[in-house]
């Protein structure tokens, strides 16, 4: 079957719908095409690893409600060619789409650990949540595989869930290379206080799993016997039918400061999209919920039309048992220098990620209402050092 639309949007996540909101507020009348390679129509990806754990929200509830919009909606679907010349994409179910305007919202799917079963959730989508739900039950042994993002958010939200959590990273803390060494060693007292296993410096080498449990082989020659495996293992961009069109590919996909690519006809966004971050002064790639909606939203106004360069800052948040934070910019411990001012040591202040002089990223730990200023110190060339940043962004 071959479909027709003004506006084709590959992808069905977040990225997805913020770009139909944008084109819906511009245009009302053109044709709106969405082909997604989940079953689920558009859905919020954050509560998986936070709020359904807690009980403040249901599956049902994460909808983003995409239908509103007038859209074709095809599901469960992977678009598998793309024939820039003509304009035509093509699924693996054989269907075609013409389109004027193109939008690769493919996103990134989970890396994964070296073997498989129906208790190791290499943790990314709903299906994922849905499947580690049902073996993370009250008393259950679950090992998180991660110490990053997704890795520290399930470990506090399945112990918050009744869980025994065994967390295995290959670094010496929690957020290594994300937090001073400070912090990160106050994260591993803090989840061994609250009950984690915490097993530093080791990586998964091997495993296997059966009906009732799973047995993890690690680098330091232990196993581990567990009832579920969560792996918060990082993502790889989906770039392949960007690869196999002949777009540019590196990191993602590669676009311009309107988030189009070499194509007049294609704009990519969110966690696959590679673009220049005009106040940090150099390309980078963003995984995380603010970048897909802000993402998805400028590139649905340019293919609406707008004409202008995107220049929202990265921006991400965490909760992790009681502690929270927000953070803007670049987070690099390993290559930044790292100037931190604390209200309360490890439980309330600001760190600020720095090169020559400029502020490149601030960690607002415990901070609340201060992105809008981060942000701006961000955008200002400086310079600044620990002495005039100490008092710049009020820490309560």
């Amino acid at each position: 079957m071959e479909h027709r639309y003004e506006y084709l949007i590959i992808g069905g996540g977040m990225t997805a719908d913020a770009a139909v909101s944008a084109i819906r507020e511009r245009d009302a009348e053109g044709r709106i095409g969405l082909i997604g390679a989940e079953r689920e129509p558009p859905y919020e990806r954050p509560p998986l690893s936070k709020a359904l754990w807690k009980g403040d929200k249901n599956v049902a509830s994460v909808d983003l409600d995409t239908r509103r919009h007038t859209l074709d909606m095809h599901l469960g679907r992977r678009a598998v060619a793309l024939d820039r010349a003509e304009r035509v994409v093509r699924d693996d179910q054989g269907d075609t789409y013409r389109y004027e305007k193109l939008l690769l919202a493919t996103g990134a799917r989970a890396r994964t650990l070296p073997f498989s079963g129906e208790r190791v959730v290499n943790f990314r989508t709903q299906d994922d949540y849905l499947r580690l739900r049902r073996f993370a039950v009250e008393g259950a042994h679950v090992a998180v595989v991660g110490g990053g993002f997704i890795g520290a958010e399930l470990a506090a939200s399945l112990t918050d869930a009744g869980c025994k959590v065994s967390m295995i990273f290959p670094g010496d803390a929690i957020g290594a290379g994300r937090f001073s060494d400070g912090l990160g060693d106050f994260l591993n007292e803090y989840y061994r206080e609250r009950g984690v296993d915490l097993r530093p410096g080791r990586t998964v080498e091997d495993g296997r799993a059966d009906d009732d449990s799973v047995i993890l082989k690690l680098s330091d020659g232990s196993e581990l016997k567990v009832d579920a495996v969560a792996a918060g293992l990082g993502v790889e961009p989906e770039t392949e039918l960007a690869e196999q069109s002949g777009l540019k590919v590196e990191n993602g996909i590669i676009v311009d400061a309107r988030l189009r690519t070499a194509d007049p006809a294609i704009w990519a966004a969110g966690d696959v999209a590679n673009f220049p971050s005009l106040a940090l002064g150099h390309r980078r790639r963003v995984e995380h919920e603010n970048a897909a909606i802000s993402m998805g939203h400028h590139a649905g106004c340019g293919m609406a039309g707008e004409d202008r360069a995107y220049t929202t800052q990265p921006f991400f948040y965490s909760d992790l048992f009681d502690l929270g934070y927000e953070a803007v910019g670049d987070l690099d411990a390993r290559h930044l220098e790292v100037v931190e001012h604390w209200a309360e040591p490890y439980k309330r202040g600001v760190t600020y990620y720095m090169d020559g002089g400029r502020v490149c990223g601030v960690l607002l730990w415990n901070v609340w209402g201060q992105t809008d200023a981060a942000a701006e110190l961000i955008a200002a060339p400086g310079p600044y050092d620990g002495d005039n940043l100490r008092h710049r962004i009020p820490m309560g």
